[in-house]
């Protein structure tokens, strides 16, 4: 039996559990409690916030506390609160991304989106991402960062319906950690012919090109990743323009 003075920690990804980045994290937070893993059986990136209503999701132990799951990143956090863990967790961690989900990218990212499903059971969550897309990573130069977050948070907890989405660039040494805000930014040419099928079907392949509209900006998640800090950008569930609602509500006065 666990002892229940020991933070319980869930721990999942959209790379696969046998991703590195998710074993790195499971295993430096293991030193802050009870880690379990939860995290799909393959690769879900660009998951963002799906779920799997169309065919039943499974769930097969690795090991003791890792389980892969046939569903999305948010089913992964939904099946382990609802039918796998035996008390609500004091933190859930998703990552580390190999890529990262600074900027829009977020709004795709199976990473994210687990945060956010997290979020929305009420539980602190942080989401954690490196800008590489490199099978095989040097975690270290990012340990004390996530270590230092992942213990604010589980000491200190978070606002409601608020989460942490916190991004790394490929570096040998951090320059420093910066609270930031996410870039506005534009993916384009996003699309790369790849022939034809058997049936004469045209084909196409997701790629694309990244564009940061503010590139000046020093208040940013992708300014802080150009010069080498670590970007900790606080998300909230609540996507309201509460500046336009003001504007729309006195108009309609």
């Amino acid at each position: 039996m666990q002892n229940s003075n020991i933070p319980t920690i869930l721990v999942t990804n959209d790379d696969g559990f046998q991703a590195q980045g998710i074993q790195y994290l499971a295993t430096l937070l293991g030193n802050l409690g009870n880690v379990v893993v939860v995290a799909p059986d393959s690769a879900r990136s660009g998951a963002a916030c799906s779920i799997t209503p169309t065919c039943p999701v499974s769930v097969r132990k690795i090991r003791d506390n890792v389980y892969a799951c046939s569903g999305s990143p948010v089913d992964c956090v939904k099946i382990a609160l609802e039918k796998m863990l035996d008390r609500k967790p004091d933190l859930v961690v998703s990552g580390i991304n190999h890529g990262d989900n600074a900027s829009i990218s977020l709004h795709y990212s199976g990473t994210v989106g687990a945060a956010l499903e997290a979020c929305m059971k009420g539980i602190p969550a942080i989401a954690y991402s490196l800008r590489t897309h490199k099978k095989e990573c040097d975690f270290a130069p990012y340990s004390e960062v996530i270590v230092e977050w992942a213990e604010k948070v589980l000491r200190e907890g978070l606002p409601t319906d608020t989460c942490l989405n916190i991004n790394f660039p490929e570096v040998d040494c951090l320059c420093g950690s910066k609270v930031c805000r996410m870039a506005r930014g534009l993916w384009h040419t996003e699309w790369l012919d790849a022939g034809v099928d058997d049936e004469g079907k045209k084909i196409y392949t997701l790629t694309g090109t990244f564009t940061n509209l503010e590139p000046e900006a020093a208040d940013t998640d992708y300014w802080a990743l150009d010069h080498g800090f670590a970007a900790i950008t606080p998300l909230s569930l609540d996507m309201t323009d509460h500046a336009l609602l003001a504007r729309l509500g006195k108009s309609a006065d």
